[in-house]
């Protein structure tokens, strides 16, 4: 397997639906916090439930779990 081949696999894996809301909900919630438009505790438990979330997800994927992408 080449770089250019594994580089490929990466964006492919980065570019799926639940990264990219993962990502963007990130942000968000960062830009609300740096705004103060919510708290830090508040930022602190959208995010940990969302990257919770996704690496959940992610876990049941690799090992062979049910998935329903």
């Amino acid at each position: 397997m080449n770089l250019n081949n594994l580089t490929s696999i990466t964006i492919q894996n980065l570019l799926t639906v639940k990264s990219i809301v993962t990502v963007l909900l990130t942000a968000v919630f960062s830009y609300l916090a740096i705004v103060g438009r919510i708290s830090g505790e508040q930022f602190l438990t959208i995010f940990s439930v969302v990257i919770a979330f996704y690496f959940g997800t992610q876990y049941q994927k690799n090992s062979g779990g049910d998935s329903n992408e």
